[in-house]
């Protein structure tokens, strides 16, 4: 990451890199979600998220449309899916705002959504809605070392232009010391509008965000449909989601390269045998405590790994 960029982060909780994937890795990420559109659910009735008749809510009927399983598709379906966990445009970015080490938490999730569906309400933020400590969605920079307990990467498969509706953040929210006003976080109060605001992609475009960061969506008022694949990555030793235990579906194992596999490691600290990716080293790294230490620790706990 430039200077700038590492500026930009801090300052707004979110990052747009600009290009990051190609124009044929966009196609075939696309064409396997048309492969699997009859798989795609759509959030209805009870399960729509945001309130009704609110600034977010669309036409009050058109639910988000979500998609899930892409890294266990059969190939070469899940292939461009699988492919980001380590790629060599992301990968930077990833270390520097996760840490060495870095793992994927959530199980992905393809977002869809056509003209007059509803947004999201927004949600994350480092508080509870009591203005409580919340220890999993914190944002901290020390000593010019990010930390992020969750990061939210968005791949952009089509344009969001001016006004079309998506991925919406309240800027520099990741810092707030108050909790959010429930009328602003569907989108009401006088000076709502002005806070809220949509980043301008092109298919193609990455987004980075910390899930410290405010963070929704707008309704969907473009004619083409909207589509993006969300990953969420911690820390080595921290965990939100709990899908790698006691392990990830099988399918999605099967067939990953080192790099890949070593995203998909559960939580742990990385002397412990960690496999580590780094910017421009093709093979992960395997970091270790001394050989005498971990044959007298597997002496005293009769395991590997105490």
């Amino acid at each position: 990451m430039s200077d700038e960029q590492k500026f930009f982060f801090d300052l707004n909780g979110f990052l747009h890199v600009r290009g990051a994937l190609s124009k044929e890795e966009v196609e075939r990420m696309n064409k396997a979600i048309d492969e699997h559109s009859g798989e795609i659910k759509e959030r209805l009735d009870e399960l729509r998220n945001t309130r009704a008749g609110s600034a977010l809510s669309g036409d009050g009927q058109t639910g988000r449309r979500d998609l899930a399983g892409m890294l266990g598709w059969p190939k070469p379906h899940c292939q461009p899916f699988r492919e980001v966990l380590a790629h060599p445009q992301l990968l930077p970015y990833l270390v520097e705002l996760c840490g060495p080490g870095y793992r994927m938490d959530h199980l992905p999730l393809v977002i869809t959504s056509h003209k007059g569906s509803e947004g999201f309400h927004l949600h994350g933020g480092p508080l509870t809605q009591g203005g409580g400590f919340n220890p999993t969605l914190q944002y901290r920079c020390v000593n010019g070392q990010f930390y992020n307990s969750l990061l939210g990467m968005s791949v952009q498969l089509v344009d969001h232009g001016p006004g079309d509706g998506g991925f919406c953040v309240i800027r520099g929210s990741h810092k707030s010391n108050f909790p959010v006003p429930d009328e602003f976080l569907h989108g009401g109060g006088s000076e709502a509008k002005e806070h809220f605001y949509q980043p301008e992609t092109r298919a193609g475009d990455v987004i980075f965000f910390s899930e410290a960061t405010v963070h929704g969506a707008m309704p969907w008022t473009a004619e083409h449909e909207r589509r993006i694949a969300l990953y969420r990555f911690s820390p080595a030793t921290v965990a939100y989601g709990r899908s790698y235990a006691p392990q990830w579906p099988q399918e999605m194992l099967e067939g990953l390269t080192p790099a890949q596999r070593a995203v998909l490691e559960p939580p742990y600290a990385g002397r412990l045998d960690r496999p580590v990716l780094r910017p421009g080293v093709e093979e992960p790294v395997i970091e270790s405590r001394a050989a005498k230490k971990k044959k007298f620790d597997e002496e005293v706990f009769g395991t590997k790994y105490f």
